[in-house]
């Protein structure tokens, strides 16, 4: 098959062994690849009421179709498992340089099962695969084992390296995985699945290429997308200023989330830690994933001080809100070394933002005490607190042990009415775009199939006026504090954008792309000859699949639902006295989607995708 090598990895721990298989290429053209086909296999080969943190887990690393044809922003790859933090669906996505490898390496996914009695490293060397004692990695920060196995070839072409920090070693339920340092699969707890098998890393190196269709026409659309990304205002400011570019517009709209979701308008810190700001006072060089030509990302440094950095990323957008505005906090350079720590452990700073922000909250309402708290006073804005907490959950030492847990667990086990103060769906934290300013992506928060997300789905830059594509029936200039008409709107961006997972295609380079793009890519690259109606109907079918492995998980109508943090009315900004309908938005959905009022996907949905075979398992 075109656009793939044709060869999956299958790697158990417990036994050692490791084989060469191949994945149906029924999947493939079902699914396209991505989070996709990790959906499918796991629907098929697995049991959905499997402890995430058990041997039994499978963890899948997954490239699309894109990995390896130099188009912009073809770099990401999906690793995909129950997620130990939400126990449903989870899946995380990853920029930077290992997806391109893998497939050079010969490998369009890889399968890890069961769990190793000592840690080790996956070493991918094209044909030669083996796992490496990592005894002496056991212990270290992600930044530390990417060094040392930078190495693990001692000839020719370094090692790209997935691994883990602290946090994942520790089973914290928001650890995340680390590409090369300065690229993260974040969400779900993808990296305490990792801790939980004892691995520590992936090496990965190849030296060959993936054939593809129609390299004339490939060549022809790369061209011409690199032209539409010179062209494209959105790329430009995420060029000049990273995506921290939206902190002070958003926080003018109703967009950036403060003090827990508590207000509506805090300037006085958007101007201290904003794009402007952070790049004039730590800015080194953008930084870039492979075959990238926007350069979102930030390489800085905090030259002295007690928050004193060395060169590195810097934080995106999503860091410096939740550590920031979530906290209250306005030190730009603690924000800077909060970021650094994260990443060392390797943790989702978003969990881990909203995390601390709820205790600060609890704090604040006198739900914890200094008692409670290892002593600490859990000010708003502290940035000390907020840094020692970050270690604490790293280490699952005193109240950072319960944190570890995630906010909605940290909640229950709390109690004396914590509950009222997290800001999850279906035990995914928010990501740091405030409900109450765009409607439409509050319900995309609420339908995302991994718990509250704002990229599985395009309604973030639609909503926004960031990007649209008007001859697919989009509006350019939608009202974000309305809920009228968002059912139809959000289901639309689903089966366009989750795509973007399944392809390995950043969202970033999709904002700069026409809509026919991504078609014509599959096409020329596997040979699809897909029209738009059958590329939005493998998109439907994988949004769908998942669903019903959430439903199979115990997800019901029930979680479709909004925090009652952000069902409060603002005084203050943008979205001052808009509160979202969140049972009209979800019901509207349910009608476009196709969902019956149990929140299950109907026979007919199912079968007019050709998922009929999920039919008897969900209705059974």
């Amino acid at each position: 098959m075109y656009g793939s090598t044709g060869v999956t990895l299958v790697v158990d721990l417990t036994s050692g062994k490791i084989e060469k298989t191949t994945i149906e290429e029924s999947y493939w053209k079902e699914f396209i690849g991505g989070s996709g086909v990790a959906a499918r296999l796991f629907f098929e080969n697995e049991d959905v009421k499997l402890d995430p943190l058990s041997p039994e887990n499978p963890l899948y690393i997954m490239t699309g179709p894109l990995a390896g044809s130099k188009v912009p922003g073809s770099s990401r790859f999906a690793i995909c498992a129950k997620s130990p933090l939400t126990g449903i669906w989870g899946e995380s996505t990853c920029g930077g340089n290992f997806a391109p490898e893998l497939k050079a390496a010969g490998y369009d996914a890889v399968i890890v099962r069961g769990v190793s009695d000592k840690p080790v490293t996956l070493v991918i060397d094209d044909d030669r695969v083996e796992l490496i004692d990592a005894g002496r990695l056991w212990g270290k920060d992600a930044y530390e084992t990417v060094d040392e196995l930078k190495s693990v070839f001692p000839e020719g072409k370094a090692a790209r390296v997935l691994s883990i920090g602290q946090a994942g070693e520790n089973l914290v339920k928001f650890a995340s995985v680390c590409n090369d340092k300065a690229n993260f699969a974040g969400r779900c707890g993808m990296g305490a699945v990792m801790g939980s098998k004892k691995l520590k890393a992936v090496a990965c190196r190849g030296t060959g290429q993936v054939a593809f269709k129609d390299e004339a026409a490939l060549n022809e659309i790369r061209k011409r997308i690199y032209a539409q990304i010179k062209e494209a205002m959105p790329a430009q400011s995420l060029k000049e200023m990273g995506t921290n570019a939206s902190m002070d517009l958003g926080m003018m709209t109703g967009d950036v989330p403060i003090k827990n979701y508590r207000v509506g308008e805090a300037l006085e810190i958007s101007a201290e830690i904003g794009g402007p700001t952070m790049t004039e006072k730590f800015l080194v060089k953008p930084g870039a994933c492979t075959t990238c030509p926007i350069s979102s990302k930030r390489v800085m440094k905090v030259e002295s001080g007690k928050y004193k950095m060395e060169e590195g990323p810097g934080p995106e957008y999503e860091t410096a809100a939740a550590f920031g505005t979530l906290c209250m906090n306005s030190n730009a350079e603690s924000i800077c070394k909060i970021n650094e720590w994260c990443n060392r452990y390797a943790m989702d700073t978003i969990t881990g933002g909203v995390t601390v922000a709820f205790a600060l909250d609890c704090y604040d309402q006198g739900i914890l005490t200094k008692q409670d708290t290892d002593g600490l006073e859990l000010t708003w804005g502290n940035a000390d607190v907020i840094l020692e907490l970050v270690h604490k959950i790293a280490k699952r030492e005193g109240l950072g042990d319960i944190l570890a847990e995630g906010s909605r667990e940290a909640a229950r086990r709390i109690g004396k009415g914590a509950e009222e103060l997290t800001a999850e769906i279906k035990g995914l934290e928010l990501p740091m775009h405030d409900p109450r300013g765009y409607h439409g992506l509050g319900l995309a928060y609420m339908m995302s199939n991994r718990g509250a997300c704002h990229n599985v789905h395009l309604m973030h830059p639609i909503e926004q006026g960031v990007a649209t594509w008007t001859d697919m029936g989009f509006s350019d200039n939608y009202d974000g504090q309305s809920d009228e008409g968002k059912g139809e709107v959000v289901k639309m961006s689903e089966d366009f954008g989750i795509q973007c997972n399944s392809l390995g295609l950043c969202v970033f380079e999709m904002w700069t792309f026409k809509s026919q793009d991504p078609v014509d890519l599959l096409n020329a690259i596997g040979g699809y000859d897909l029209n738009m109606d059958e590329y939005l109907k493998i998109g439907a079918r994988t949004w769908l699949i998942k669903r019903a492995l959430n439903n199979l998980m115990g997800i019901t109508a029930a979680d479709d639902r909004l925090p009652k943090k952000v069902l409060i009315p603002l005084e203050d900004g943008g979205a001052a006295g808009s509160v979202p309908d969140d049972k009209k938005l979800r019901q509207d959905y349910y009608a476009a989607r196709g969902l019956d009022e149990s929140g299950r996907p109907t026979r007919q949905t199912l079968e007019s995708v050709g998922l009929g075979y999920v039919v008897d398992r969900l209705y059974a």
